[in-house]
């Protein structure tokens, strides 16, 4: 049986700073993950509808903003994620000098957050083998659910063949879970 992990239960992340991190939160740990880690890029990806405000340590400049739902097929109202998210994502991603940690967020960290996590992993380190990037990401995290269809998209524009959707097929669900726990991974880790 699969064991739920409520959101009180869910952790913020040590008062601690890597700079060559990418952390991982939910929307409810965005700020406390902000000040204690010293992020200083931030990248949200979360529907238009709810409001995001960029933290004043971070900056517009700083802060990617991708309007999106959570799901990965068409449904009437929602917006899919699509080409142009994924290639934004991956130029602010390439783009961040890495002199202090990336903060990428979704509702809950888990779908949508936990995807472009992974895209970036894949983009920072072009030789590194998928799987090997899926399962740092699912050691970091045992309630990770990359969104699929990010993920695809994100395999054919890094021209990946397949390799990146195989890959976080391959870590599979994960744990159950409202909300995820903040989580670090290395922008370049030793797979």
């Amino acid at each position: 049986m699969d064991t739920l992990i409520l959101p009180e239960e869910a952790t913020r992340v040590k008062r601690a700073f890597a700079p060559d991190t990418i952390y991982v939160a939910p929307l409810s740990l965005v700020e406390v993950t902000v000040a204690d880690a010293r992020v200083s890029h931030l990248v949200t990806l979360i529907n238009g509808e709810t409001p995001i405000s960029t933290p004043p340590s971070v900056g517009p400049d700083r802060h990617l903003k991708l309007s999106m739902n959570d799901i990965c097929e068409p449904q009437d109202g929602l917006v899919l994620p699509c080409e142009d998210h994924v290639s934004d994502l991956i130029d602010f991603t390439l783009e961040w000098d890495r002199k202090a940690p990336l903060l990428i967020h979704c509702w809950a960290g888990i779908s949508r957050s936990t995807a472009a996590a992974f895209i970036s992993l894949c983009a920072l380190n072009p030789d590194a083998d998928e799987h090997g990037l899926a399962r740092v990401l699912r050691r970091a995290s045992p309630t990770a659910f990359p969104n699929r269809r990010l993920v695809a998209l994100a395999d054919e524009a890094l021209e990946r063949r397949g390799r990146m959707t195989a890959a976080v097929e391959h870590i599979g669900r994960g744990r159950l879970a409202e909300e995820a726990d903040v989580f670090a991974l290395p922008a370049m880790p030793v797979a």
